[in-house]
């Protein structure tokens, strides 16, 4: 039998998996469960040693960091002392009624408590042998389910939410000195049993939650989390070359699709939808991904990987990715080129969600922004990026546009209802930043709504950051205080935060 670790590497450096930045850190550490043969006592064994690492932060002056998947194209999870949680991976079902509160409404098999370091490969693949999935998931599977969903991370599930919108509950350790099961006050999850067994302490605050959602790390060590799941579902996907007509573009600013006359299946909703636009071959049409909700059968066959293009599920990374230094002046026969070979069509692939949205392969290296904008400007925005193409390009990738549901969480970057994601991935250059930075110039010039996913590139300081989020920015710092004591606030500040305005520690009343 073992008890739990925190095992310095000694490594004095961070490079995320993108290869973006490298960070100086003073030390990293593997967090490592311990192994007595009882979950819980081994759960509650990683609190205690996480509380007493944190003291000793605090004595020492460190901040302090949890690394997920280091999926993040920006600094968010940097800091002096990084701790990694892939090795907590511990899951809890939830098996009897004992643990829910009396108001919950659902059944005891809709909600998985996770610890967090799982990946959303480990989750996917844990709940398909119970007959269940995921809301909805980003492109790849390789991020754990904290950083997933404290970055933001955003699916495109048209009319489902983000990530972060089927968490229910937190267990956050803030300190030495507390840690406390956090859900909202309007949807209470579980009961005094619970508690009890996690040995913490009920906060029921939905003002509180909202906040601590999307907080990349800031709010605390989150140690825990209970998912909401689905029952098992299948999707049933197609990626189509449809003309760039007025009625194609009337589904890109408002989700009608009446219209769509999508064969095989007509005018039915899909469940997720997306438009990939080759700047470089307008006349060639769109690419349209489709993917339709069914009942789960045994009788299918998942999709085969190939790393050479890209599966259902794939964002434009997996295919910009491979072009890596690029002569300008063949920018536009390349990017044509390598999206007609590897952007694969398909029809009526069928998967769950963890067998679409799979991809764990990172291929070359690249940079990735993506902005959210309001579904009436997505067509003005399309023809600002064509504009600009020509005159500060040529842009080594083409224009994606996801949609989803808009978000409740404080500072989700989906804030409107719907949002449109608009994806740039695009080569690791000069040129792409520069053209990034036109992009960003050309939304505030033309006074069009934006936001930033908190885990891509971007341009934030504390002055955007108050342009995006207005009020919620003030309420976030003060949810955030309340939470905190200053202490446990300065070791988890980032540089990320203070540039953003968001590390303010307020006057005690």
């Amino acid at each position: 039998m073992s008890q739990p670790q925190i095992r310095p590497t000694n490594a004095t450096e961070w490079i995320n998996r993108h290869d973006t930045f490298v960070h100086p850190i003073d030390n990293l550490f593997d967090l490592i469960n311990g192994n007595t043969g009882s979950g819980f006592d081994d759960y509650n064994a990683m609190t205690e040693a996480i509380q007493d690492f944190l003291g000793k932060a605090i004595v020492e002056n460190k901040t302090v960091r949890a690394l997920g998947g280091g999926w993040s194209f920006t600094n968010v999870a940097t800091a002096d002392w990084i701790l990694n949680t892939k090795m907590l991976n511990m899951v809890f079902p939830i098996r009897k009624t004992q643990s829910l509160s009396p108001e919950y409404a659902q059944a005891p098999e809709d909600l998985l408590f996770a610890q967090c370091g799982n990946s959303i490969q480990e989750l996917n693949d844990w709940l398909k042998k119970n007959n269940r999935s995921l809301k909805t998931s980003g492109a790849s599977n390789g991020q754990t389910i904290v950083g997933c969903f404290s970055t933001n991370t955003h699916g495109s599930a048209i009319d489902t939410g983000s990530v972060h919108d089927f968490i229910v509950g937190m267990h956050i350790i803030t300190g030495p000195n507390d840690h406390i099961w956090l859900e909202r006050r309007s949807y209470p999850v579980v009961s005094g049993t619970f508690i009890q067994i996690f040995k913490t302490r009920l906060v029921a605050d939905d003002e509180l939650f909202n906040a601590a959602l999307v907080s990349f790390g800031s709010f605390g060590f989150i140690h825990g989390v209970m998912i909401e799941t689905a029952p098992i579902y299948l999707l049933e996907c197609y990626r189509k070359k449809i003309p760039l007509d007025n009625s194609f573009r009337h589904i890109m600013e408002t989700l009608d699709f009446s219209n769509a006359n999508f064969d095989p299946n007509g005018n039915e909703r899909p469940f997720h939808f997306q438009a990939v636009i080759d700047q470089y071959n307008l006349a060639g049409g769109a690419y349209a991904t489709i993917m339709y909700k069914r009942p789960y059968t045994e009788n299918y066959q998942p999709p085969v990987d190939d790393l050479n293009k890209a599966g259902p599920g794939d964002d434009l990374a997996a295919v910009i990715g491979i072009i890596t230094d690029i002569v300008p002046v063949l920018t536009h026969l390349i990017v044509s080129n390598l999206v007609k070979r590897s952007y694969a069509l398909y029809e009526g692939d069928l998967g769950t969600s963890g067998e679409i949205f799979r991809n764990n392969n990172i291929r070359g290296k690249l940079l990735s922004t993506a902005i959210g904008i309001p579904l009436d400007r997505v067509l003005e925005v399309n023809e600002l990026l064509i504009e600009l193409n020509e005159t500060e390009g040529p842009f080594s990738g083409i224009f994606s546009y996801r949609y989803v549901k808009g978000s409740a969480a404080t500072l989700a970057f989906t804030r409107f209802n719907p949002t449109c994601i608009l994806e740039l991935d695009g080569a690791e250059s000069s040129g792409t930043r520069n053209f990034y930075a036109a992009v960003w110039n050309e939304l505030d010039a033309r006074n069009i709504p934006y936001t930033f996913h908190w885990g891509k590139i971007h341009n934030l300081d504390e002055a955007r950051t108050r342009k995006m989020y207005g009020a919620n920015m003030d309420n976030w710092i003060e949810q955030r205080n309340k939470l905190l004591s200053p202490e446990s606030m300065k070791i988890f500040n980032t540089r990320s935060l203070v540039d953003c305005g968001l590390d303010k520690i307020l006057p005690i009343v």
